[in-house]
């Protein structure tokens, strides 16, 4: 767009433009509109299409994704006491061969998170670990061969 036709105004931080109500014309009418405005309208619709839409549709995937979730999800409550064995959401601390200590959560596969060590109910380590009780211990395949854990300790939040 031309310079000419910005205010100097426009330099300024970029403000969400008030959306425009659709054209009030009655059904059948013809739309009449310059050729600065069609200019105009398509400066805008391309603005919006590549610049705007990219933002809020990986924003709209995500709330999509969530919604699913929320939708398909099944909340299981926390077991009652005692925390003798495994269960969905149990936080698990075991203890390795050479005696190093971890702490697993087990999460639906919606809330895996590697960063806090929550891993999904599905995978190797989880499905070893449930049904399982303090004292035993464990065996599931790794990538670099078999790995077998101690269970030390169960809680949960």
């Amino acid at each position: 767009m031309s310079k000419a036709f910005t205010r100097e105004s426009d330099d300024g931080p970029d403000l969400p433009a008030p959306i425009r109500p659709i054209s009030p014309l009655p059904p059948g009418v013809k739309n009449y509109i310059t050729a600065a405005g069609a200019e105009q309208l398509r400066a805008e619709l391309a603005r919006l299409a590549q610049a705007e839409r990219p933002r809020p549709a990986s924003l709209d995937q995500r709330i999509v994704q969530l919604e699913a979730a929320l939708q398909s999800g099944v909340v299981v409550p926390v077991p009652e006491k005692p925390w003798d064995e495994v269960r969905f959401g149990a936080t698990v601390a075991v203890r390795d061969r050479a005696g190093e200590e971890s702490r697993y959560r087990i999460v639906g596969v919606d809330e895996t998170d590697v960063d806090r060590d929550w891993v999904s109910w599905r995978s190797p380590i989880a499905t070893a670990l449930l049904n399982a009780r303090i004292g035993r211990r464990v065996r599931f395949r790794v990538p670099a061969g078999e790995q077998e854990l101690e269970i030390v300790a169960i809680s949960y939040e």
